[in-house]
């Protein structure tokens, strides 16, 4: 199928191998810079002394530009091409830094924090779809599993790093509330340039079709397993939401820990814990994965509530790692479950439906919780969210550990 497309996209100047480092490299950034203002929203409310339910607003903000863009937008990529896509997301995020470096007024920052949102949601399933893309051209005798580990630990890996590099700076650096932001300006715009050299993985449509938004289209037999994913990347989500919107006031509140680099470090590591988990479990068997996690999180979310109640920063430290790890691996093996439910032409249109789910847990919980503490305390208030959480996570295993609910290979419904 010939399509005619501007030089720049045409012939592009890395191979394969190199085109995947690229693309790993401009999703990682991008998703580091997403989470680099959690330790900065203290900072921000300080300075202009509104309350932790506002910092809650602005993160949502970011979760609800997630949202719109992969019910948008999150599917494109599978008839526009992966790599236009990409360039565009990574000039979103750009753009979201310099509105942070022009202005910290609340405006400014739901609007940056929007625009972020957006770019990521545009970003996340498309460019997990073109690292597998690419890794089986550069690689064709490597397990498909692979190059999903990848891209999982790119995402969390990203999503980890952003919270300790605002951590430091907000810690060391003389003007907390922008140095980071100019140096991922910077990041960013380069990561841009450099994808726009990477092969196209997806043969553009002679004729687009109609556009409409997302949509999921799966066999009968293939929705529960995906459902049951679909709740279990929403519960994983919001354990990373809560952490990334509101883990200085939770540090502050029930443990009167109120370092800035601390409270980067403990949203890192979270997500530090939930990449190493994917790479130490890598050979286990998908199944078991899933079962890993989810005991791994239910056990962290009694742990956490127990740490602060108790005033225990090492049991809290703790708590998180071991929710962190089993939210990786829930993580990961939902998104081979669900790649394996769709063909090439929808598997795009697929993972932006998990992903849909995924940030929709960064959401809903993480307000929920940030209005309660007007009323609770932080550690009854997260209490209340591991009892949620608990519940979620025992649906979710019910439908996604059944024998029934074994993912159908696309391959046999071609």
């Amino acid at each position: 199928m010939l399509h005619t497309v501007s030089p720049v996209f045409a012939r592009p100047s890395v191979g394969h191998h190199w085109g995947f480092r690229v693309i790993a490299f401009a999703f990682a950034a991008s998703l580091a810079f997403s989470t680099v203002p959690t330790p900065l929203y203290a900072l921000y409310q300080r300075q202009d002394g509104f309350p932790t339910f506002v910092v809650t607003i602005v993160f949502a903000a970011y979760a609800v530009g997630v949202m719109v863009s992969l019910y948008l937008a999150g599917h494109v990529s599978d008839w526009l091409g992966r790599r236009r896509v990409i360039v565009a997301a990574t000039l979103a995020e750009a753009v979201a830094a310099a509105l942070f470096l022009s202005s910290p007024e609340l405006p400014v920052l739901v609007l940056a924090r929007l625009i972020s949102g957006a770019g990521v949601g545009a970003l996340t399933a498309t460019a997990t779809a073109h690292l597998a893309e690419l890794r089986a051209i550069a690689r064709p005798g490597e397990h498909t599993g692979r190059a999903g580990l990848i891209a999982s630990v790119v995402n969390l890996g990203g999503l980890g790093l952003g919270p300790f590099v605002g951590g430091f700076f907000a810690q060391y650096a003389t003007s907390p509330l922008t140095t980071p932001f100019a140096v991922f300006l910077v990041v960013l715009l380069v990561a841009a340039a450099a994808v726009a050299l990477v092969p196209e993985t997806v043969e553009p449509w002679d004729e687009r079709p109609a556009y409409r938004p997302q949509r999921l289209a799966l066999p009968a037999e293939a929705k529960q397993p995906f459902f049951g994913a679909a709740i279990a990347v929403f519960a994983s989500f919001a354990i990373t939401g809560l952490f990334a919107a509101l883990a200085p006031t939770l540090l502050a509140q029930g443990l009167h820990q109120t370092g800035r680099l601390l409270a980067g470090v403990t949203a890192a590591s979270l997500l530090a814990a939930a990449a190493l988990g994917q790479v130490l479990f890598a050979r286990v068997p998908i199944a078991r994965q899933l079962r890993y996690g989810f005991v791994l999180m239910a056990v962290g979310l009694v742990v956490l509530p127990a740490a602060a109640m108790l005033g225990s920063l090492w049991l809290f430290f703790a708590g998180s790692v071991l929710a962190g790890t089993g939210m990786g691996l829930g993580f990961r093996a939902s998104i081979a479950t669900v790649a394996a439910l769709a063909g090439p032409r929808s598997r795009g249109q697929v993972l932006a439906a998990l992903f849909l789910a995924a940030y929709a847990g960064l959401v809903v919980p993480v307000l929920v919780v940030g209005l309660a503490l007007v009323w609770v305390s932080s550690p009854v208030a997260l209490l209340g969210f591991s009892v949620a959480e608990l519940g979620l996570l025992a649906w979710s295993a019910n439908r996604i550990l059944r024998p029934a609910s074994r993912p159908v290979p696309a391959a046999s419904r071609a």
